[in-house]
């Protein structure tokens, strides 16, 4: 008995629903696959599930093919609104076919939707990472250096401008002593034009004056002197004051 006519009506079932178009979807990339292989055809395939994900096969890159198929649906017409309407919908596919790859690549980073990948696409991807991860540790050490150059500079005129002040503190205190200095040169010339002459040539004549001596007197003893010489070193003897 052959088989009977599937009625085709939308499946109830979740569970159902999902494996029936994970089986469909693939069967119909393989056989986009294996017509563009066998018969030599560009093929471009776009699917789009319940959830908006996108799954497309393309034989010789979905841009130049969707380029090509808008070349060949174009058709010139006189009006120009028209022309200008096909124009904005050709960019709004060209727009919304790169915001799907660029969403798709976002998820592929994420690590979502990883299953419908091959090896050599998974390769590609763990590059790919590699290679983000390397440029985010190389622009840390270089953000790390700019902040420590900075700091440096900082440091730098902070110590230009202590050594300036210090310059000028230095300079100020080198003209005090050259003033200093200078005052004493004035004074030591000014002693040098007034110089105190001692004549000499004639000695100062000076009237003698009793001089009251207390203490130990040398005794010249007279002559004819009866009185003998230790009386006479008495009496010349006089005693300090006592208080």
């Amino acid at each position: 008995m052959g088989r009977g006519r599937v009625e085709l009506k939308r499946i109830e079932n979740k569970i159902n629903r999902q494996v029936t178009f994970s089986k469909r979807r693939n069967g119909l990339l393989k056989k986009a696959y294996e017509l563009s292989v066998l018969c030599d055809a560009e093929i471009a395939l776009i699917i789009f599930s319940n959830r908006g994900k996108l799954y497309e096969f393309s034989s010789s890159g979905m841009t130049k093919t969707l380029e090509r198929y808008q070349g060949c649906c174009f058709i010139p017409h006189d009006n120009t609104h028209e022309r200008e309407t096909q124009s904005w919908y050709q960019e709004v596919i060209k727009l919304n076919a790169k915001y799907e790859a660029l969403q798709r690549t976002q998820r592929h980073l994420l690590g979502e939707d990883l299953g419908p990948l091959n090896m050599k696409e998974l390769h590609n991807l763990e590059k790919q990472l590699e290679g983000a991860l390397a440029r985010a540790r190389q622009r840390k050490v270089t953000q790390i250096m700019m902040e420590q150059m900075d700091d440096l500079r900082k440091k730098e005129r902070q110590l230009g401008d202590l050594n300036k002040q210090l310059l000028i503190k230095l300079e100020a205190e080198g003209q005090n002593l050259e003033t200093i200095q200078g005052l004493w040169s004035c004074g030591a010339a000014a002693t040098e034009n007034f110089p105190l002459h001692l004549s000499q040539t004639q000695p100062m004549e000076c009237d003698l004056q009793p001089v009251l001596q207390i203490g130990y007197h040398h005794y010249v003893e007279a002559e004819g002197s009866s009185a003998p010489k230790d009386m006479a070193g008495e009496t010349n003897f006089i005693h300090g004051w006592v208080i």
